[in-house]
C-alpha cells in the first residue's frame, strides 16, 4: 500500500495526514528493448510543488504519458486519493482531475482564446449556434480569476498570439472544472524573463488553492526557485527525493548524471592564435561603441543581463544589423557584412538562440540540415552528389554522437540536445574560423549538455575563435578564457576567466561604470 507520509506545504520534512492526490507505485514500461521506467514509485500531494528532474530519456516524459493515459505500465499501480484506478486514455485522465500541460501548447489558430479555452464545451443556444456571449463571460471569468485579463482577451483570435500566451490557453483549458494535478513540462522554454516570472505568480496561485502541481524543467534555478520538493530520474528510475531546502544545483546534477557539475567542464590552457576579430566602437541601433578582440583558439565568453545586447553583437557580426558607426575588422581585413551570406565567406558561422526558428529546417532531413551551408563539398563536377552528402553526413553524425534513427530523419522529431547537435554539425562540416553561439545549451538536458561543452572545448583546441553569448553563470565562468559583460547596450567591463566569481559578473553587469580587469 502507498505510504501516508510526506512533507508538509510549507516544504519541511513534518508528517502529514493526507493521501497523496495521485500516486505511483513500483511502476515499469518497457518499448521494445528500451527499459524506459523500472519500478517508480512517486507521491504528488495538494497543494505543493514537486519538480521531476532529469537527463532526456531519463523516464520524465514516459511517466507522464502513462498518468496522462497515453500508455499503459507493464507492471505497477496508480492511486488516485488511495484508491487504485486504471487510466487507459487522457480523456479518463481528465475526469480524475489530471492534465498535462506539453512543451508545445496545442492551439487551433482559427479559433478565439475562448473557443480554444472551452473546446469541447462549447454549449449552444436554440441547440445550433455557439452561445458565444456565455462563452465570452466564462473565458473572462477565468482570466480574471488568475490575473491575466490584460494579457489575453475571449474575443482574440489565437493566429497571432505568441508562445506565451499559448501556453496560458493552454493553461486556462487545463483548469476547467475538476483540475487537481496539474503537470507543466518546460513550460519556460520559450518564454522571455518577464513572461516566466508571470507564470511562476499563476503556478504559486494554483498551489495556494490546493491543485497539486508537477514541474518539469532543465533550468535547475528554476526549480530551486519554485519547488517545494524534487524527485531526480535517471536511467527510468527515481534515484532520489527530497525537500527543496536539503539540495542545490551541484547536488541535483550530481544525483541526475552521477558525477559532480565541476566535472562538466575541463577548461585548460591553450596556445592562442593570431586576433581574428576586432570591433572598434562598434555602434547599431541597439548597441553602443563596442570594442573587443578574440584570438585563434579562444573562448570569449558575452555576459549581462537579459536584453544587455549581447544577441544584438553577434548580429551586427553576421550582417543580420547595420553597423552605424565604429568598424569592425575579421582574419586582418576590414569586415562590413551586408548579410549572412557575407558573414559564412569571411568564415563566421552562428548557433542562434532559438534554434527552432532561426537555425534547423524541421520537417526537412537531419542530412539537409547539415549539408545546407558546404554545397561544394557534397557535388562532383558541380552535380548534386546523394553518396558524397550521405559520407559527409554520416561523418558528423558519428563523431557528434547525433542520435536519429537514420540521416533521413525529420530534424524536428529529434530530442533538443541532438538539434543542437545537427545544428554544430553544420558549422563543423563548414569549417569556419569564428563561431558565434548564442545560449548554446538552452532547453538540452544536463548530459546532452556536457557533450556540447567537450564540442566547445575541442573546436577551441583545434584553433577555432569561439565568441559564447550565455546566461548560465557555470557555463560563462567554466568554458571561457575572458569575460566580456555589457550592460544597456554598452560595454560595462572585463575579467579574466580564472579569477573571474558570479558575483563580478553581475556587480559589473548591474552598474553603469565601465571597469576592466587587470
Amino acid at each position: 500500500m502507498i505510504s501516508e507520509t510526506g512533507y508538509s506545504n510549507n516544504g519541511d520534512a513534518s508528517k502529514v495526514t493526507d493521501l497523496p492526490v495521485v500516486a505511483v507505485s513500483n511502476v515499469s514500461k518497457r518499448f521494445g528493448i528500451v527499459q524506459a521506467l523500472n519500478g517508480v514509485s512517486a507521491n504528488f500531494y495538494r497543494g505543493r510543488i514537486t519538480a521531476l528532474v532529469g537527463e532526456n530519456g531519463a523516464g520524465k516524459s514516459t511517466l507522464m504519458r502513462i498518468m496522462e493515459g497515453e500508455h499503459r505500465p507493464d507492471d505497477g499501480t496508480i492511486y488516485v486519493d488511495g484508491q487504485a484506478v486504471s487510466i487507459s486514455s487522457p480523456r479518463e485522465a481528465h475526469a480524475l482531475g489530471i492534465r498535462v500541460i506539453h512543451q508545445e501548447p496545442e492551439i487551433i489558430p482559427e479559433l478565439t482564446v475562448a473557443e480554444n479555452i472551452f473546446v469541447g464545451d462549447l454549449r449552444a443556444r436554440y441547440a445550433v449556434l455557439i452561445d458565444r456571449e456565455d462563452l465570452e463571460r466564462r473565458a473572462q471569468q477565468m482570466l480574471d480569476a488568475f490575473g491575466v485579463a490584460g494579457v489575453l482577451k475571449p474575443c482574440e483570435i489565437c493566429r497571432g498570439l505568441g508562445p506565451a500566451q499559448r501556453q496560458l490557453i493552454e493553461i486556462m483549458r487545463a483548469l476547467r472544472p475538476g483540475a487537481r494535478l496539474l503537470a507543466f513540462d518546460e513550460p519556460t522554454s520559450s518564454l522571455t524573463e518577464e513572461e516566466a516570472v508571470r507564470l511562476f505568480a499563476l503556478i504559486r496561485k494554483l498551489k495556494s488553492e490546493g491543485v497539486s502541481i508537477i514541474y518539469i524543467s532543465h533550468r535547475l534555478r528554476e526549480v530551486m526557485m519554485i519547488a517545494d520538493s524534487t524527485i531526480t530520474m535517471r536511467d527510468g528510475r527515481s534515484v532520489g527525493e527530497a525537500p527543496m531546502q536539503e539540495l542545490d544545483e551541484a547536488k541535483m546534477v550530481r544525483l541526475m548524471v552521477g558525477r559532480p557539475i565541476s566535472d562538466l567542464f575541463q577548461r585548460r590552457k591553450r596556445e592562442l592564435g593570431p586576433v581574428q576579430v576586432v570591433l572598434d566602437r562598434m555602434s547599431t541601433d541597439k548597441i553602443s561603441d563596442i570594442s573587443l578582440s578574440l584570438r585563434a583558439g579562444e573562448i570569449l565568453g558575452l555576459g549581462g543581463l537579459v536584453g544587455a545586447g549581447r544577441t544584438e553583437v553577434a548580429r551586427a557580426i553576421m550582417g543580420l544589423d547595420t553597423v552605424r558607426s565604429g568598424s569592425m575588422v575579421i582574419a586582418g581585413k576590414p569586415y562590413s557584412p551586408k548579410n549572412p551570406a557575407d558573414a559564412i565567406r569571411a568564415g563566421i558561422g552562428l548557433v542562434p538562440e532559438d534554434r527552432r526558428q532561426e537555425a534547423l529546417l524541421l520537417l526537412q532531413a537531419v542530412r539537409d540540415n547539415i549539408s545546407l551551408v558546404v554545397p561544394d563539398k557534397v557535388s562532383r563536377w558541380g552535380f548534386f552528389s546523394w553518396r558524397k552528402e550521405a559520407e559527409l553526413v554520416h561523418h558528423h553524425v558519428e563523431g557528434l554522437r547525433i542520435k536519429t534513427p537514420s540521416i533521413n530523419q525529420a530534424v524536428g522529431k529529434l530530442s533538443g540536445g541532438n538539434q543542437q547537435k545537427v545544428v554544430f554539425a553544420r558549422w563543423q562540416a563548414r569549417g569556419p574560423k569564428i563561431l558565434i553561439l548564442d545560449e548554446p545549451t538552452r532547453g538540452i538536458d544536463i548530459g546532452a549538455k556536457a557533450e556540447i561543452y567537450r564540442l566547445i572545448e575541442s573546436l577551441a583546441d583545434e584553433g577555432m575563435a569561439v565568441l559564447l553569448i550565455s546566461s548560465e553563470m557555470p557555463e560563462l565562468l567554466g568554458l571561457s578564457d575572458r569575460i566580456v559583460i555589457l550592460r544597456s547596450g554598452k560595454l560595462a567591463g572585463e575579467l579574466h576567466a580564472d579569477v573571474a566569481t558570479e558575483e563580478q559578473i553581475l556587480d559589473l553587469a548591474m552598474r553603469t561604470t565601465h571597469k576592466r580587469a587587470p
